[in-house]
This record gives structure tokens, C-alpha cells and sequence, in this order.
């Protein structure tokens, strides 16, 4: 695994041990920066971004990388908490990013009622979780998180579908590649 473009290109990330994570693969990533970015490599510079279930925390890294002006890490797991870490560090990325460990539906209260506004919402459960897709697209759709042009990722196995319509958030973009699939939100 190793960072697609920008500033950090080619460096390598660590894993999380076992079978238990699976990161964003670095085909899937790259496909998904090339989307937002439409050709321009300058497209994402003073982004905000949330990395939820931030796993190795590959997609903020990736969006610092590429000019992301902060990245917050959201994950629940101590050992994930400590890979992304490691990864910032190895790195060298000493700021624009904030991790919080913690449960996804206590730590999406948090940055609502702090005033958090993010450009982009990374969202990758584990696969087998559906219902962790329903309630934080839901949560996303009421929030004061997103502003106008703000969008919704959520990466999922193919064979699933979390839905075309969340409240105020509608799939505007499915797009598949091998046993993964994005599917992009916005405002409607």
C-alpha cells in the first residue's frame, strides 16, 4: 500500500496486521482522486476532509497529500488509531489533521455541534456492517457537517447497495471497480 500522487508520492503505509481491516486498494484510490480531481491536480488544495473508519487512514493521507488543507482520522479502534499515527509520522505530517478515537455516532455529535464543516466525507465500514452505512449517511444527511458542494463517498462491497436517497443526500455517481464500489453523495 503506498500513497497514489502529490507532495507524499510513492511513499509506503503501513497495514493493519490480520484480515480483520481491509484498506482502500491503491487502484480504487487512485480512481477516486482522479474523480474529484477531474483532471486538475490542484483541485483538492484547502479541502476539508473526514476519514470515517479511517482504517490505515490511506484516503486523508492521500487527500494531504494532494493539498487537503486538514484531515480528520475517525476510528474506534486502538490499533487503527495507532497505524494511522505511524503512518502520519513516517511521513513526516506533523499537522492538518486531528485524530479521534473514538465511536463513529459519538464523534459525528462532536464535530456537528463543533461547528465542523467538511468538503469530503470518506466513509468505509467493514463491508458486513450495513447497518453503520444507513446510520451514518443518515446522521450526515440531517447534519450541519455538509455545506452546499460537500460529497459523500461511501466505499462498499458491490454486492451491496446502501440506497439512492438519505433525507437531503442523493447518489449522484456509483462507480465499480473489481469487488469494490463508490457511491458519491451530494445535497439534493
Amino acid at each position: 500500500m503506498r500513497v497514489i500522487a502529490g507532495e507524499y508520492k510513492s511513499h509506503r503505509l503501513s497495514a493493519l496486521p490480520g484480515m480483520k481491516t481491509r484498506p482502500t486498494s491503491d487502484r480504487l484510490r487512485e480512481t477516486l482522486f482522479n474523480v474529484l480531481a477531474g483532471g486538475d491536480p490542484s483541485a483538492l488544495s484547502g479541502t476539508v476532509w473526514l476519514d470515517l473508519f479511517a482504517g490505515t487512514g490511506a484516503v486523508g493521507i492521500e487527500a494531504l497529500s494532494r493539498g487537503a488543507r486538514h484531515v480528520i482520522f475517525v476510528d474506534s479502534g486502538k490499533t487503527a488509531v495507532k497505524v494511522i499515527r505511524e503512518n502520519l509520522k513516517s511521513l513526516g505530517i506533523r499537522g492538518g489533521f486531528d485524530i479521534v478515537e473514538s465511536d463513529m455516532r459519538r464523534s459525528l455529535r462532536q464535530l456537528d455541534s463543533s461547528g465542523t464543516i467538511a468538503d469530503y466525507i470518506f466513509i468505509d465500514p467493514p463491508y458486513a456492517d450495513s447497518d453503520a452505512y444507513t446510520q451514518t449517511i443518515e446522521f450526515l444527511s440531517q447534519s450541519q457537517i455538509l455545506k452546499e458542494n460537500s460529497v459523500v463517498i461511501a466505499e462498499h462491497d458491490k454486492r451491496f447497495d446502501p440506497g439512492d436517497l438519505f433525507e437531503s443526500l442523493r447518489r449522484t455517481r456509483i462507480l465499480k471497480q473489481g469487488d469494490s464500489t463508490l457511491s458519491f453523495y451530494r445535497l439534493s
